[in-house]
Order: C-alpha cells, then structure tokens, then sequence
C-alpha cells in the first residue's frame, strides 16, 4: 500500500518542519540501510494514494521498531514524535487523493540507544529507521485500532485485562463482542460484550476483565505444556485478536520459581539481527530454556516465538556501558518496557543496567599472579549504583528485576564472569564462585570467542588478538571453555546461566556458537551436551588417572538408569538414581594413558543422553 522509500543522512532542525533531503536513495522499509551506516539522523519518504474503498472513511498510520527519536509529517503537517522503538507510533488520519509521509529518525542522547549504541554490533545494523513495520490500513468511521492484554493472577482469581481502543469519526453507541479462546487445549472460554461509547471525532479506551476459570499455566520448555489464551474483540465486522498466557514467577532464597515451582534456567545472550524463528530452533537445538535480550528489546515476533516453544526471557533494558542517566527518564524507559512484556508469560525478568564498568576489557592472562590482577581490578572498580536501584524500584512490574548485571568489582546482581577469556583458564570458575560468595547464583554473561575467518577477525576485544590456531580449532578450544563453566556452575546449584552469546554478528568469528551467517560452529555440540536437563558430568576436566563423576538432575522427575564411561581400554558402569532437581555421585572413571577421549553413555527411564571430554 505504501509506496516506494527514499532516504537520505539529514541534519535535524529543533523545529517541527520536515527535514530537507537532498540527493534521497531507494531504500527497503522496513529494514536498515547499509548505503546509510554511520548516519546519525535519517530521513524516509514515500508517497501512497488513497486506501479507502466506497465504505471506509479513515485510516490508520502505524510504525513500528522506529529506533531513536523519530519526527513524523503527513503531506507538511507535523503528527506528532517518537522516542520508543519497542512501542508502535499510531496516528489517525483521513487520507488525501495522494499522500507524502516522511519519517525523520535520529540517534538517541538519553543513554537509553543501548546495544544500539556500542561497537559490539556494526554500523550497518544500527542506522536509525523503521526496522520492523510500517502500514496504512483504511477502516470505516468506527474502529479497533488496538487491542492489548494483560494477565492478571490474584486471590480474587484469574483473570485477563483487555484494552480496546476505538477511533470514531462519528458518534458510536454499541457494544464490542469479547470472547476468550484457550489456543490448542480445552476448558476456559467464554463470551462477554463491553459498552462502547464515543462522540465524533473521540478516541476511547474501553476496558474490561475476563474472568477466567481454573486457568492452564504456561510452563517453560520440559516443565509443562505452553497454554495461551486468545482475545478476540469485535465491532461490527471488524475484529482483532490479541494472545497471553498466565505464568507467576518470582526470583528468591530458593532460586527461579515458575508458578511456584524451582526452575534451573539455562540459555544464552542474543543480539540484534538474526530471524526469532531461527533464534529460538538453535537455542531448543541446544537445550536452552532461556534467551536474554541483550541490552535491546527485540520485535514482538521474538517473544511470540519464545511463548510459543517454551523459552523463558531475561529482558534487559536498552542500556548499557559506562553511561550516566537521569534515573526518572530510566523509569519511564522501564515502565513501557514493562507494559510492553506484561502480556508475553515467557518474559520472566528485567535487567535494568548491563556492564556498567570493564574492569577486564584487557587480559589478564592466567597464574597466581592473574589471581591477584582479578582481585584488584575488582576492588579499585568505582560504580554508584543509586540510579540503577532507583530505576529497579520504579517499575511497575510481577517479574523480578535485577538492577546491575556484570562483573566482580560492580557489585552485581547477576554477574558477568569470563574465566578463560578474559582472565585465567575455564577452571578457575570455582576459584571465582570461592572469592566473591553468591556471584555464581545468577550467571547472565559467561563464555569465550573463536574465528570464523583468521583473516577477518572481529576485533571487538582485545582477548580476540591472543587466539592461535585454526578458525576450527579456537572454536574447540571455545567449547572447552564453555562446557567446562557450564558443568561446574550446574554442579554448584546455580539458578540461572546464560552464555555469550548464541549467534555472532560479524562474518570473522565472535563470543557465538553459531556464526554469523547461521551455520553451528564446532563449540555449538560442546554447549548443548553441557546443557542437557539430564547429564552426567566429570568433577573437574579429565587429564588423566581417577576422575569423579556427578550426575545432574534438572528437571522435576525422578531420574533411575546407568551409567557407563569408556577411556581407552578401561570401561566401567554404574546404576544411579537421583531425586528431582538434584545431584548425585555416579562414581568415577579410570582413564587410560593412552586415551584420546572420555565418554559418558547415560540410559534408563527413557533417557540416552551422552556426553564427551577430549583428552588429547
């Protein structure tokens, strides 16, 4: 329906007057320029004629995913400006015989840009724009032009708030027809009708809770079905359709609790750019239950993909770095962040500010002395956390929030911890569990980087200039490290770990187990055996001689079978049974000198789960 896109780098005016653009180039709406990386203010224009049929009157602007603070005019007249990606910008407007819409998107001051705003991704996928949608739909004189859903779990029972906007160009006295529609199972729908009424030229909000009977809950991946409920509003023979589910998750003493049961979560950190659908395959292909969003809030097709599959999502807000904010800015940021989630049930906690110092952006190399530099750098570390406390405070949300993510030295809330890249090997994550008692609790940045192309490195940390070897051979020695983190973590209890990350952004290589362009790297396999509910894991990495073995339980289910290793010539069996969510010793094995590997072969109760250390 909208026409062909123009745009062109422009230098705003502080008036509401369109941007003058010289020299504009055929862009794709929505999208990201490349020809337009490095620009800080850029200006979209396209034409379109009019959309209504006999019977439509008015229509409906919508833009989503406009990154930065965004201007808007319709044919010279100034609708109105923008400041929230992750909220569309909605104006109501009768259309002319032909139409000119142009769309101004500058890079945000207020420290709120987030990832956006960093060179951990490149220039090309941070130019301001439209990135996820832009539409115009004609309707007639009354219409839904919006309908959003909240679920609600309290002791006067469950229930579902829906909000429906209506837009009337003339006067409207009828009723909208509501009806709750369980998605895939039985039980728990109903109709009921709310009164509309609105004078012309009158936007209204009608509100109305649908009390819902013996609620389903949704459940993580492995711990229950995902129930969702889907919202139906119509007026006359317009409809739209809106989809929640109820989850109730707290964060306490007793770790990650969804509805009202402990839920060990493991995942990893994803960046901007790669599809949600092919997001959330590899994160299920590699037995995640949980993605954060790094400091960005991806579109709303990420979290439909995650409700749908069962992963749980740390929502960080876009903030991140050294920066200084004004906190009630950082409220208001977090507030429509919330309201924005509250009715997706797989999102399961906020992060307010992420890596807020690097004590470790230089290695520090390995050893006693390694030790030592870790332990200072910490403490000389200097970081008032008043404003992120403040913004924690402020949002208005049933999730649990964690002020601070990073590393020793922030006093975090979830840490960033980077044994093996950033400082000393993937072993001394005991050490680092051993000095700063409970950083290991909730873990949201651990891992290690590898090459893609050895003449094409990211670049992006200064620990990338150390890696020797092979692009396939780093990324071995990247899943070394990442197994090893994962399997002493899960040993010690911790609640939650999320590695960085799951998808590099560049074509050289990065933190990520999948490449850039989608392929798994040869650490994608190390990771996913790590991550498996059920495995059975070495005490500490096998060189040789006695090892002990543990396996871990992490699911709610009893666990019974057998164990059988393999190191060389020498072979060994153990039976095992182990409670839900618990740990147990399966013994131990005795590993050949001339072993190139040991394996572990886990069987019973339907399990065949298997697991792998290279020796040599």
């Amino acid at each position: 329906m909208l026409g062909q896109w123009l745009a062109t780098p422009v230098e705003p005016n502080e008036e509401n007057e369109p941007p003058t653009m010289e020299n504009p180039q055929p862009v794709a709406v929505p999208g990201r320029p490349t020809a337009l990386a490095g620009a800080d203010a850029v200006a979209y224009r396209t034409t379109f004629s009019d959309p209504r049929d006999a019977d439509e009157t008015r229509a409906t602007l919508e833009l989503n995913g406009l990154y930065g603070r965004t201007r808007i005019w319709l044919d010279g007249t100034f609708l109105g400006s923008h400041e929230s990606y992750f909220t569309p910008a909605r104006f109501e407007f009768e259309p002319s015989q032909e139409n000119e819409l142009v769309v101004e998107c500058r890079r945000p001051t207020d420290a709120f840009g987030g990832i956006y705003e960093t060179d951990l991704l490149p220039a090309d996928r941070r130019v301001p724009g439209i990135w996820w949608d832009a539409t115009v739909e004609p309707h007639g004189p009354v219409a839904i032009t919006d309908l959003s859903v909240t679920p609600q779990l309290g002791d006067d029972g469950a229930a579902i708030h829906a909000s429906i906007t209506v837009d009337a160009a003339e006067p409207v006295d009828d009723r909208i027809t509501l009806s709750l529609r369980p998605e895939g199972f039985r039980g728990g729908g109903t109709m009921e009708r709310a009164h509309v009424e609105a004078a012309a030229g009158e936007r209204v909000v009608v509100e109305r809770r649908i009390d819902v009977r013996d609620p389903k809950f949704w459940w993580p991946r492995g711990f229950g079905s995902q129930h969702r409920y889907a919202v139906h509003a119509k007026l006359g023979e317009q409809e739209r359709v809106a989809t929640t589910g109820f989850s109730r998750i707290t964060y306490d003493e007793d770790g990650l609790l969804v509805n009202g049961r402990s839920v060990p979560a493991r995942g990893f950190n994803v960046l901007p750019g790669a599809d949600p659908g092919e997001t959330v395959e590899r994160a299920l292909d590699a037995n995640a239950n949980l993605l954060r969003a790094h400091a960005h809030v991806p579109s709303p097709e990420f979290y439909e993909a995650c409700d749908e599959a069962g992963l749980l999502v740390w929502q960080d807000l876009p903030l991140t770095g050294p920066v200084e904010y004004d906190p009630e800015r950082g409220i208001e940021v977090g507030s429509a962040l919330g309201e924005a989630c509250e009715s997706y049930p797989s999102v399961a906690a906020y992060g307010v500010h992420d890596d807020p110092r690097s004590p470790f952006d230089t290695p520090l190399g390995s050893g006693r002395v390694a030790r030592t530099r870790v332990r200072w750098r910490a403490w000389r570390t200097s970081f008032d956390r008043t404003s992120a406390d403040a913004v924690a405070d402020g949002m208005e949300t049933d999730r649990p929030v964690f002020p601070v993510s990073g590393p020793p030295g922030t006093a975090p809330d979830a840490a960033h911890l980077y044994p093996g890249w950033e400082y000393g090997t993937a072993g001394d994550i005991g050490w680092l569990t051993d000095t700063y008692p409970g950083i290991g609790d909730v873990v949201t940045e651990f891992g290690a980087g590898s090459l893609t192309d050895v003449d094409d490195s990211p670049g992006v940390h200064a620990a990338f200039e150390g890696l020797d070897g092979t692009p396939v051979e780093t990324q071995r020695e990247q899943g070394r490290t990442l197994k090893h983190v994962v399997e002493a973590l899960r040993r010690d209890g911790t609640d939650l770990l999320a590695a960085f990350s799951l998808q590099d952004v560049r074509p050289g290589g990065g933190m990520g187990v999948v490449d850039a362009a989608g392929h798994e790297k040869a650490s994608f396999d190390a990771i996913a055996a790590a991550y498996e509910p059920v495995q059975v894991v070495a005490d500490e990495p096998p060189t040789g001689g006695a090892v002990g073995l543990t396996l871990l339980n992490d699911t709610h289910d009893h666990v019974s079978g057998t164990v059988e290793w393999v190191a060389g010539s020498r072979t060994g069996t153990v039976d095992i049974d182990v409670e839900p969510l618990s740990r147990a010793s399966a013994g131990g094995a005795k590993i050949d000198r001339d072993a190139d590997d040991l394996r572990l072969h886990l069987t019973g109760d339907g399990l065949d789960v298997r697991n792998r250390y290279q020796l040599s």
